[in-house]
């Protein structure tokens, strides 16, 4: 009953901020996350502000605007979502997209493509811009430990346009690339023992490897692509060239510079935008705790 409970929650918090006028609704948001800034334990913080000092090469307090900044965004990030019945009739209105030509020539290769993108700005509203634009486009998601929770917000990905699988669901994304689809990986998370241990923001992290992967399978191109805050309540959405996966009779390394092409990516962009990724996310963790063990490769 509780999961039930939450969907209609979260169903009824929609629709009231659907009727506020959008400044009211955004004044809201800023409030909401300023206020959890204050429930944060000091323990994350205290690592989050360790993570943008050593990664960013900075001071203590411009690591705490940087951090504060990158927590409080939620507020308004929610804010977006709860509105998604309304942004999802002109999603343009709010995104302006920067380098679709480099989009456009990986899709006429043919051979569907992988999206590589991050957790920067508002990565919800990437798929859904895309989509809305005529590109074939499968969001890969985490499923949520709570089933009312991610019933709302697979639900709400559907309404601007995603089609949406699960992450393990691995088969179907090498089918749906083959017929021509661009798979969504949002791969700047700790990847565990699953991941490749390579320089991030000057310290070795396990990457995923999941767009390499697929991509040389497929021979399909993997498109960096990253969301940022525009003026106003707006954003930009920005495509990279295409990167390539070689195939080699050495296919882990094939993999593994793919890689790094794309971390090293992601780190110049977290580097342009800091305040806009998410710092509180233990990065490094998997790497610190079991280097020893010599768990990864």
């Amino acid at each position: 009953m509780a999961v039930i409970a939450l969907y209609y929650v979260l169903k009824a918090l929609s629709k009231f901020f659907c009727l506020l006028p959008e400044k009211a609704a955004y004044i809201i948001g800023d409030a909401i996350g300023s206020f959890t800034w204050l429930l944060v334990p000091q323990k994350r913080k205290k690592m989050a502000l360790n993570n943008a000092r050593h990664g960013l090469n900075i001071t203590d307090a411009e690591a705490l605007t940087i951090v504060k900044k990158s927590w409080t965004r939620f507020g308004p990030m929610i804010v977006e979502v709860m509105r998604f019945p309304i942004m999802c009739n002109n999603m343009n209105k709010y995104i302006h997209i920067v380098g679709r030509e480099n989009l456009d020539a990986a899709v006429k290769l043919g051979r569907g493509g992988v999206i590589a993108a991050a957790h920067s700005d508002n990565w919800e509203l990437l798929g859904g811009v895309l989509a809305q634009n005529g590109y074939k486009l499968v969001g890969v998601a985490q499923e949520q430990s709570n089933r009312g929770a991610d019933r709302f917000i697979n639900e709400y990905r559907a309404m601007i346009g995603m089609y949406v699988m699960y992450k393990y669901d691995v088969r179907s994304m090498f089918k749906m690339i083959a017929d021509g689809w661009l798979i969504g990986l949002i791969m700047d998370q700790d990847a565990a023992e699953d991941g490749i241990v390579m320089p991030f923001l000057g310290r070795d992290a396990s990457c995923a490897h999941g767009a390499a992967t697929i991509a040389r399978r497929n021979n399909a191109p993997i498109i960096p692509i990253f969301i940022t805050k525009g003026p106003g309540r707006t954003h930009n959405i920005i495509i990279d060239k295409a990167v390539f996966v070689g195939k080699t009779r050495d296919k882990h390394g094939d993999i593994r510079k793919a890689t790094a092409i794309l971390t090293k990516k992601i780190e110049e962009h977290i580097k342009k935008y800091p305040s806009e990724w998410f710092w509180l996310h233990d990065r490094w963790k998997s790497v610190e705790r079991h280097r020893a063990t010599k768990t990864y490769t």
